[in-house]
């Protein structure tokens, strides 16, 4: 049996990378559009954003660890906490559809500057968790093929947008969590 070519494998990744990368943010897109069906679940859905701050709080706390490790040499244990974050990020989406698809959309009722405040948190938050997708995907490949300096190059740009949408999907759970229904 013939090894596999780089070029054909890293192909067969990048086509992968790019159906998650579109997949994932039209999934996403749908729930807002798809009329949610009447389903009951054996517990309150209001618990399902609290999971997912909990998500991001500790993929927060394991980027800065693996930022950390790195820094100190340590690529073992900054691989376990990256790895860790992505099955985070990977739990924070399941979590996010399941919840988007059947609970009621929440509505920010602040005024004023908290308004503006809380509404660039949630845009910016948006645009850059789109982002993330194929930047963490792209990383972790490069990283897992050991292509060291490549996956230096881009986690650097992979790794503070990472952590800023991490950080403020908290923040927006927070300014978001008087609202939701009870």
């Amino acid at each position: 049996m013939d090894k596999p070519n780089p070029r054909q494998l890293q192909r067969s990744y990048t086509g992968i990378i790019i159906a998650i990368s579109i997949a994932i943010p039209l999934v996403v897109a749908a729930l807002f559009f798809l009329p949610h069906p009447d389903i009951r679940v054996g517990f309150r859905l209001t618990i399902l954003p609290f999971f997912n701050a909990i998500c991001n709080s500790l993929t927060a706390i394991l980027l800065l660890a693996s930022l950390y490790f790195i820094k100190h040499g340590q690529r073992n244990w900054h691989m376990r906490c990256n790895l860790t974050a992505v099955v985070l990020s990977v739990l924070f989406l399941i979590s996010y559809i399941i919840y988007h698809s059947l609970a009621p959309e929440t509505h920010f009722g602040g005024e004023g500057v908290i308004r503006m405040f809380y509404f660039f948190i949630l845009i910016t938050h948006i645009v850059l968790a789109a982002v993330i997708v194929p930047l963490v995907l792209i990383t972790l490949v490069r990283a897992l093929q050991g292509k060291y300096e490549r996956h230096k190059k881009i986690a650097r740009i992979t790794w503070p947008l990472w952590f800023y949408v991490a950080v403020t999907g908290v923040l927006v759970y927070i300014l978001l969590s008087k609202y939701y229904p009870q």
